[in-house]
């Protein structure tokens, strides 16, 4: 049993893995072969002899075929996913174009080039191929048709012979041939076609780069949502239970005359860290999103920043509609971080803010009239500043000369 298995094994061997290429190689002779007869019908049914009737014999039939361009290609890509499970990408993303746009474009010029030209070489190969494994069954099957013909007949006793031993040994030398040939041209059609029939380098690259901004901007939304959300968590619920502590706390204080001094010092100092408790997550709740902004919008929240800076600061907001809720709260954080660094390092006397929109672009100006020399690579929060802008394909950019004045601009891209 161990010797037949292997004698089974190494019969087997040239067809091992050949069967898909080699049925993969036959569909797409079929497939060329219904473009071959597109092309030679008018041949078929007359012969033409005139200039007059040799055009339109030669161009009507190539019309059609480049008119039948993406039906080619969609048959082509069903055959390497069926034969080959090999998914080559459409070359156009949505609906199918025109004919006329397809032929405008790169794509369908290369898919043309495919069904015009390497399309029918590599069908001319398949066919050698193919008649190289009939060729090389015959040979190496000559003592299965020798048993079949009589003795009495041609060529019946060429099995006694040293001629039979030679075709036989040539034909299982072929057929490994033919197997390696079969998965050759099969690689080969796949390079060809996944280059011509799918989208190039180019588009690829281009497709990859629209993906990844697609999910950047769904990060950028999902982090922004998520710090509304703890910002609405702080507030209705930390904020609220130390609000009551520092209530119960002053009204026991209020109420409780009776108590030992030691007592009402420890009651006092409680009070006293509840109320600041309450004003540091009061400042990081505006931190994280204010409410001011979600509820009334960028006018309404980057007033209440200038109101709260120890310096006069200008508001102006011209704004038909608000922006998207991300884009509104980069916009918001870049004045906030930007008059934050004013008070900081400006030594400004007074700042001023505009925030406008052009079309597609929310703009935004942050200008101080202090001593300038800002860096956005000096550790002064520009460059944590560029970094956010950067996360909405948006701009920063920074006029500041030593003795001043500096003006911040960021352009937003505007979303509706």
């Amino acid at each position: 049993m161990h010797i037949t298995a292997r004698l089974r094994h190494v019969i087997l061997w040239p067809f091992r893995g050949a069967g898909r290429p080699a049925a993969f190689l036959a569909t797409g002779v079929l497939v060329q072969l219904g473009v071959l007869l597109v092309l030679a019908v008018p041949w078929i049914l007359f012969v033409p002899e005139t200039m007059a009737a040799i055009l339109p014999a030669v161009l009507v039939p190539a019309a059609v075929v480049v008119l039948a361009g993406p039906w080619l290609t969609e048959a082509q890509r069903g055959r390497f996913r069926a034969r080959l499970g090999a998914d080559i990408p459409a070359p156009h993303e949505g609906p199918r174009p025109s004919p006329a746009g397809w032929l405008r474009s790169p794509a369908g010029r290369r898919q043309l080039t495919y069904h015009l030209l390497y399309g029918p070489l590599l069908a001319v190969a398949a066919v050698l191929v193919l008649l190289t494994w009939a060729a090389a069954a015959a040979a190496a099957s000559l003592y299965g048709w020798i048993w079949l013909v009589p003795p009495d007949r041609p060529f019946g006793d060429l099995g006694y012979a040293p001629g039979g031993a030679y075709v036989t040994v040539a034909g299982a030398a072929l057929l490994c041939a033919a197997s390696r040939l079969t998965g050759a041209l099969t690689r080969l059609d796949l390079r060809t076609a996944t280059a011509r029939l799918g989208p190039s380098r180019e588009e690829l690259l281009a497709r990859r780069v629209e993906d990844l901004a697609e999910s950047r901007a769904g990060l950028v939304d999902a982090v922004d949502a998520e710090r509304r959300r703890i910002e609405r968590d702080l507030h209705d619920g930390a904020q609220q239970r130390l609000v009551s502590l520092a209530v119960n706390l002053g009204l026991a204080r209020a109420t409780l005359g009776d108590l030992p001094e030691d007592v009402r010092r420890v009651l006092d100092e409680a009070h006293r860290e509840a109320k600041e408790a309450i004003e540091e997550l009061n400042g990081l709740v505006r931190g994280l999103h204010p409410a001011v902004l979600e509820d009334r919008g960028l006018d309404a929240a980057i007033s209440a920043i200038a109101a709260r800076a120890p310096l006069p600061v200008g508001v102006r907001v011209d704004l038909p509609s608000r922006p998207s809720a991300t884009i509104e709260a980069v916009a918001y954080f870049v004045v906030a971080e930007a008059l934050t660094n004013v008070v900081k390092h400006a030594e400004a006397s007074r700042a001023e803010v505009t925030v406008e929109r052009f079309g597609a672009t929310l703009l935004v100006v942050v200008s101080d009239d202090g001593v300038g020399g800002a860096d956005p690579a000096g550790g002064t929060g520009l460059a944590g500043l560029a970094g956010r802008v950067a996360s909405v394909d948006g701009t920063l950019s920074v006029d500041s000369p030593v003795g001043g004045p500096t003006v911040m601009t960021v352009e937003l891209p505007c979303v509706p």
